[in-house]
C-alpha cells in the first residue's frame, strides 16, 4: 500500500464530511479542498549581494522538501539599483503530498516555536477562498541549523483553496488544525 499523508487520510475521511453536513452541500465535489500552498520570500539585498538568493533558496528548499526557484524582477527601478532579470526573491509550490507534510510540519512543530505564539490572524483572506500566513524568522523551521543563519528572513505562506468564500476556507483551514487566535470570527465571504 502507497503511503499518505496524515493529512491527507484526514481530509478524505474526517473533514470532507464535516464540511459538507455544516455547509449544506448537495454533493461531496462541492467541499473546499486545499489545493497548494506557496510559500515567497523577498530578498531585498539580493541587488547587492548575490549570496543571499543562494543561501535563501538552500534554506527554502531545506524546509518545503522541494527545489525553490529565484523569483526575478520583471523591471528597472534605479533607486533600488534594479535591473530587469536581476533575482529578487525565491519562492516555492507544493501540491498534493509534499503540500500536506509541510503543513503537518507547519501546524505540529513550526508553529509552536514561534516566541509568544498565541495563534494566527485570521485577517489574511483575500475574499476568494485563499489565507496568506506571514512568518517573521524562518527558524521556526526545525529544519534549519540557527548557528548557520547569516541573516533572518521572513516569508509570506499562501494557502490556495477551492472554497468560494472568506467563512468556507476558514472552516476548512480551523478543520486541518491550524490554530487561529480567535475561534468565534466574523469573516466577510
Amino acid at each position: 500500500m502507497a503511503y499518505v499523508p496524515r493529512l491527507k487520510d484526514k481530509y478524505n475521511n474526517d473533514i470532507r464530511a464535516a464540511l459538507k453536513e455544516k455547509f449544506q452541500y448537495s454533493s461531496i465535489m462541492q467541499v473546499p479542498k486545499l489545493t497548494k500552498i506557496s510559500i515567497n520570500q523577498g530578498v531585498g539585498g539580493a541587488t547587492t549581494d548575490k549570496k543571499l538568493i543562494e543561501i535563501a533558496i538552500s534554506e527554502m528548499t531545506t524546509i518545503s522538501g522541494q527545489q525553490a526557484i529565484a523569483a526575478k524582477s520583471k523591471k528597472d527601478i534605479s533607486n533600488f539599483k534594479l535591473r530587469k532579470g536581476m533575482p529578487v526573491g525565491v519562492y516555492v509550490t507544493l501540491r498534493d503530498s509534499k503540500m500536506y507534510e509541510f503543513l503537518d510540519r507547519l501546524i505540529a512543530v513550526a508553529l509552536p516555536r514561534i516566541r509568544d505564539f498565541k495563534g494566527i490572524n485570521d485577517k489574511g483572506f483575500d475574499g476568494h477562498g485563499n489565507y496568506t500566513l506571514g512568518v517573521t524568522e524562518q527558524i521556526i523551521f526545525p529544519e534549519i541549523n540557527i548557528d548557520k543563519i547569516n541573516k533572518i528572513m521572513g516569508m509570506d505562506i499562501t494557502f490556495v483553496t477551492t472554497a468560494k468564500t472568506d467563512v468556507e476556507a476558514l472552516e476548512l483551514l480551523k478543520q486541518f488544525g491550524l490554530p487561529f487566535k480567535n475561534q468565534n470570527t466574523n469573516t466577510n465571504g
